[in-house]
C-alpha cells in the first residue's frame, strides 16, 4: 500500500542518502500517488457554519524547535488529536503541504497553518473522531491516516525482554514490520538508540525528508517507535538520528531483514510469503547426532560459485551438483549483507538480511529449501566478531559507542580495521544471540560456522603490551566474549534441535566443544587448524624430505579427541599466495594430482569431519578469486587435460559414497576406541596405516603411501577375525587418473604377526596413493 506517499514537494527536501539520488523521484511514485487520491464525487460537510476553527494552543518555542529539528522524545504528545477544554485539538506536521484538512464522518475541517509545516485546529467536538487527513500540495492531494493517532505498536513484554537482553526473537520486535494496527495496514518502525536526542524515519515514501516522521521514545528501553499507515513491503527507509551533540546521522536499520543491492545502502521493508516444502527434513533434523553421523562439507562462496546466478538459479544447479558429489552439507561463506564484495562477506553491516546481490530473503529461503529437499544440510558462516566502520551502519550508531565497546582498546580490531562488539552490554549480546537463532529459525539453516572465535576470546589478540587491559582477574581472557558464546550456543541448541555450531578457533583454548554446563564454550564442532597446517606442510615437501616431517601427519592424533573436530581445507588455504591444494604439492603434474588424491583419501579416513572448498574437488591449479570463481572450463571435454580434473572429481564422489557406507569412519569419530595406529613410524617409507572401528567393532584399514615409488610386499598387521579384506577405495585407480596398481581380489590375512597383531596382510602400495580396505 502507498497511501502515505507524498507527492513531489515544491521545494527540495533534505539531501537524499546514497541509496537514492538527490532530488530523484522513487520509481513508480506517480502511479502510486494517483492510486492514493481520494474520489471527489462525495464531499463531507464542513465544520459548523459561523464557527471558524481556531488554532490549537501554540507550542512553546523550545518544544517547537525540538520537534522540527528531530530532537523531540515524544512527538505523539504534541502531534495527533487530544481532548482539551473547549474541544478536540488536532496538530499535524506535513512539510511542504499547502493545507491540511481533517476529514471524518460528518466533518470536513481545514486546519490553521502554523508555519514550518505545522497545522493545527481546536475543533468544537466532545471526543476524538475517527479521522483522516486530507493533505494538499501544489500539484496533488492525498488522504492519509494520521500516524500520531495510534497507540504504540510494541508491547510491554517486548520492551521488558529487550531491557533484560533476553528477547530471543528480537527481529519480531525491532526493525520494520508490516502489520495491521488498530485496524489499519502499515509498517511499525522500531530502533534501539538510547543515546539519541531524537529519531525520525526517512524513506522513499517521504522523498527522504524525515521531518514529518519523528518517532517516540518508549521509556528507559532506548527503543524508538512509529507506526506509519500505508507504508508496506518494498519501501526503502533509514533512520535519521539526532546525536547527543545535536548533529544528525542517517543510518540503515541494524535489524533490517532486507537491504538495497550494494553499493546502495537503504534498508527495505519486507514481509515473507514463502511456504516451506522441507517439513520432512526439519522433522528428522532434531534426531540427527552429527558426531555419530556422516558429515562431509562442501564450502561455497555463493556469489562466485557460478557468477551471475541468482539464489533461485543457484537452487537449480547447486543441490544437484553437491548431491552428485555425495557431500552431506554445504557451508556457505557469509550470506549476511556486506557492502564490500572483496571482504567475501566477512565484514557485515546487515546481520539480519541475506545479501540482496542474488535476490530477496524469500529467494534465499528457496535455495535452502531446495538443498534440504535434495537431502543436503546447510551451514552458514556467521561473523559476530566484528563489524565495519561505515558511517551509515553500526559504528557509533546513535552518536556514541553503542554496538562497539566504549574503551578504544577493546573496540578497535587491529587486524582488519573494524570494530569489535561490546559483548558485556546485554542489548548487544541480545542482538547477536537472537541473530544466531534468526538464521536457524527463519531460514531453516542447519549449522553456524562462527568466524574468528580466537579474536573474540583474547583481550590481547594481535595487540602489543600497553595496547590492551587485563580482565578483572588480571588475565587475558575476554570474559564477556566467553559468556556471550556460551549463551549463544546454549540458546541455539535449546531452540533449534538438530542445529550444530562450529568454531573457527585457532588456539588451544580448553573446552571449545565441551557443553556449557561443564564450563565449556558449548560448540558442537571445532575446525582443526593445527591438523590442517601440519599436514599441508608435509605434502608441500619433496618426498625425499618428508621423512624429516613425518610427525606432521601423526601429531594430530595426540590431541584428536580433546575436541570434536572438523578437518578444514577452506577458502583461506587457497588464496593470497598460498596456492591451490593441488599446486601445493611438488613434482610434475602427475605427481601433484596423485598427491592431491592421496591427501584427500588420508583426510576422509582420518578422525574428524571433512570440509573442502569449491574448486579443490576437481584439482583446480589456480588460486580462488571471488571475481570469477572456480575454473569450470577445466572440466570442458574440449580441454585436453579435462580428464585429469574429471578424474579427481570422480574420486571425491567415491570418497563420499564409501565414507557414508562405512560406519567405521563416522560412528565413533569422537572417541579414542574408534581409532588405532597400525604403522605410525615408517618415516623412511612415507607410509601411514591405521584402523577405524564402527560401533559394532567392524574395522576399516586405511593405508597411505606418500612416496612416488611402488612398495611391493608391504606387510601390515590386522586384527584377528576377518577372513578376507577387500579394497574398497584406491586413489591410484585409472578412472581417477592414477597408474592403476590395485588389489583386484580380496586379500586373506597371513598368520604372521606384525605391528602387535596376530595376523597381517601383504600389500602392494601404489605411488602417492591412499587405499581403504574393509572385511
Amino acid at each position: 500500500m502507498s497511501a502515505a506517499r507524498q507527492p513531489s514537494p515544491p521545494s527540495p527536501p533534505a539531501p537524499a542518502p546514497a541509496a537514492t539520488a538527490a532530488g530523484a523521484v522513487p520509481a513508480g511514485a506517480p502511479a502510486e500517488r494517483k492510486a492514493a487520491r481520494t474520489p471527489r464525487a462525495r464531499k463531507e460537510p464542513a465544520a459548523r457554519p459561523g464557527k471558524e476553527v481556531r488554532p490549537a494552543p501554540a507550542l512553546g518555542a523550545e518544544e517547537r524547535a525540538r520537534l522540527l529539528e528531530g530532537r523531540h522524545h515524544d512527538p505523539h504528545a504534541v502531534l495527533g488529536a487530544r481532548t482539551l477544554r473547549g474541544g478536540v485539538a488536532i496538530r499535524a506536521l506535513r512539510p511542504h503541504a499547502r493545507s491540511v484538512t481533517v476529514v471524518a464522518k460528518g466533518l470536513r475541517t481545514p486546519l490553521h497553518d502554523d508555519g514550518d509545516g505545522l497545522f493545527s485546529g481546536l475543533l468544537p467536538l466532545r471526543e476524538v473522531p475517527d479521522y483522516r487527513l486530507l493533505v494538499t500540495y501544489d500539484r496533488d492531494e492525498i488522504e492519509v491516516h494520521d500516524p500520531y493517532r495510534f497507540l504504540p505498536a510494541l508491547g510491554d513484554l517486548d520492551l521488558h525482554l529487550i531491557g533484560e537482553g533476553r528477547h530471543e526473537e528480537l527481529w519480531t520486535a525491532l526493525g520494520a514490520r508490516p502489520m495491521e494496527h488498530q485496524g489499519v495496514a502499515g509498517t511499525r518502525f522500531t530502533v534501539w538508540a538510547p543515546n539519541a536526542q531524537g529519531v525520525r524515519v526517512a524513506g522513499d515514501f517521504s522523498y527522504w525528508d524525515p521531518v514529518g516522521q519523528p518517532m517516540r521514545s518508549l521509556g528507559a528501553s532506548g527503543v524508538w517507535e512509529l507506526f506509519l499507515p500505508g507504508v508496506g513491503d518494498g519501501a526503502l527507509y533509514k533512520f535519521d538520528i539526532a546525536r547527543p551533540d545535536g548533529s544528525h546521522t542517517l543510518r540503515a536499520d541494524p535489524m533490517a531483514r532486507r537491504t538495497e543491492v550494494p553499493p546502495a545502502t537503504a534498508s527495505v521493508v519486507t514481509e515473507s510469503r514463502y511456504e516451506w516444502q522441507d517439513a520432512e527434513w526439519m522433522a528428522a533434523r532434531g534426531g540427527r547426532q552429527p558426531h555419530q553421523s556422516p558429515f562431509s562439507v562442501y564450502e561455497v562462496h555463493l556469489a562466485s560459485w557460478r557468477p551471475g546466478l541468482s539464489y533461485r538459479q543457484l537452487a537449480e544447479q547447486l543441490p544437484a551438483y553437491v548431491r552428485e558429489l555425495g557431500f552431506t552439507h554445504v557451508e556457505l561463506m557469509p550470506v549476511a549483507e556486506h557492502p564490500f564484495g572483496g571482504s567475501w562477506g566477512y565484514q557485515v553491516t546487515g546481520f539480519y538480511a541475506p545479501t540482496s546481490r542474488m535476490g530477496g530473503p524469500d529467494d534465499f529461503r528457496f535455495l535452502v529449501d531446495s538443498l534440504h529437499r535434495a537431502g543436503i544440510g546447510v551451514i552458514v558462516d556467521w561473523v559476530p566478531a566484528h563489524f565495519p566502520r561505515d558511517d551509515w551502519a553500526l559504528a557509533e550508531f546513535d552518536g556514541r559507542p553503542l554496538y562497539e565497546h566504549s574503551d578504544p582498546r577493546r573496540a578497535a580490531h587491529p587486524d582488519w580495521g573494524t570494530l569489535e562488539f561490546d559483548y558485556g552490554r546485554r542489548e548487544v549480546r541480545n542482538f547477536l544471540v537472537a541473530n544466531a537463532v534468526y538464521w536457524c529459525q527463519e531460514f531453516h539453516v542447519d549449522g553456524l560456522r562462527v568466524d574468528a572465535v580466537a579474536s573474540m576470546l583474547y583481550l590481547d589478540y594481535s595487540r602489543n603490551d600497553g595496547e590492551w587491559a587485563p580482565n578483572e582477574h588480571g588475565g587475558r581472557e575476554n570474559l564477556d566474549a566467553v559468556a556471550f558464546l556460551q549463551e549463544m550456543n546454549a540458546t541455539v541448541y535449546r531452540r533449534c534441535p538438530g542445529v550444530v555450531t562450529i568454531a573457527e578457533e585457532s588456539t588451544a583454548w580448553d573446552g571449545v566443544t565441551r557443553p556449557t554446563d561443564g564450563g565449556g564454550l558449548g560448540f558442537g564442532l571445532k575446525w582443526n587448524m593445527g591438523w590442517m597446517h601440519d599436514t599441508l606442510r608435509y605434502v608441500g615437501k619433496e618426498p625425499v624430505h618428508r621423512k624429516y616431517h613425518h610427525h606432521d601427519m601423526t601429531f594430530g592424533m595426540v590431541y584428536a579427541y580433546s575436541e570434536n573436530y572438523v578437518l578444514p581445507i577452506s577458502h583461506d588455504e587457497v588464496v593470497h599466495g598460498k596456492r591451490a591444494l593441488v599446486s601445493k604439492a611438488p613434482g610434475d603434474w602427475w605427481q601433484q594430482r596423485a598427491t592431491h588424491r592421496a591427501y584427500l583419501g588420508f583426510m576422509w579416513a582420518h578422525p574428524g569431519k571433512q570440509l573442502l572448498f569449491m574448486g579443490q574437488e576437481f584439482a583446480q591449479g589456480a588460486e580462488w578469486s571471488e571475481a570469477h570463481g572456480p575454473d569450470w572450463w577445466l572440466l570442458d571435454p574440449s580441454y585436453s587435460a579435462a580428464g585429469d580434473h574429471r578424474g579427481v572429481r570422480t574420486l571425491v564422489g567415491d570418497l563420499n559414497r564409501e565414507y557414508r557406507a562405512a560406519p567405521a569412519l563416522w560412528e565413533r569419530d569422537s572417541v579414542p576406541d574408534g581409532f588405532a595406529w597400525v604403522e605410525a613410524d615408517a618415516a623412511e617409507d612415507n607410509v601411514f596405516a591405521f584402523l577405524r572401528y564402527a560401533a559394532d567393532g567392524s574395522p576399516l584399514l586405511a593405508v597411505s603411501n606418500f612416496s612416488p615409488v611402488v612398495r611391493h610386499g608391504y606387510r601390515l598387521g590386522v586384527p584377528d577375525g576377518p577372513r578376507a579384506w577387500r579394497e574398497v577405495l584406491n586413489t591410484d585407480h585409472e578412472r581417477y587418473g592414477g597408474s592403476g596398481i590395485r588389489h583386484g581380489r580380496p586379500l586373506r590375512p597371513e598368520p604372521e604377526p606384525a605391528h602387535g597383531r596376530p595376523a597381517s596382510l601383504r600389500l602392494t602400495l601404489p605411488p602417492l596413493a591412499t587405499l581403504w580396505f574393509r572385511p
